[in-house]
């Protein structure tokens, strides 16, 4: 079990709700918020709280097992992918898409080689997706 797994490497201990938000994390790549995480789950979950929800996430991203975005000033969104890379975030349909970032590594290798440790960066822009554009000529 993958999720499983992940959450061991991450030294966090399993228990079904913690592998079932990280299964759907892991799944579900459009970063999503605590209410849709919640809401998912629910179902199968009937003892799941919001609550619960909420501090499993935190918990994942204070140990570096998921990425916390503010990139919605509304909402938090987390996103499994902790790989180096940027989120734009649509503003009128709401998706978050994710980009690759080549040139801002090579700078964030001058840094490093500077003496100094990075742990965390956000790389986030906001416009008008390419699907909203099109949706708006016809």
């Amino acid at each position: 079990m993958e999720s499983y797994n992940r959450l061991l490497a991450y030294n966090i201990k399993p228990s079904v709700q913690r592998i079932a938000i990280m299964e759907y994390l892991m799944n579900h790549y459009t970063h999503p918020t605590v209410d849709d995480i919640y809401t998912a789950l629910f179902p199968s979950i009937p003892t799941l709280s919001k609550t619960t929800v909420y501090n499993t996430l935190k918990l994942f991203a204070e140990q570096g097992a998921v990425q916390m975005l503010t990139i919605d000033e509304r909402n938090t969104c987390f996103d499994a992918d902790t790989s180096m890379h940027g989120h734009f975030l649509c503003r009128s349909c709401g998706k978050i898409y994710d980009f690759p970032l080549p040139v801002i590594v090579s700078g964030i290798e001058g840094i490093q080689s500077e003496g100094h440790q990075i742990n965390e960066m956000h790389y986030y822009c906001k416009g008008i997706c390419r699907h909203c554009l099109e949706a708006a000529k016809n």
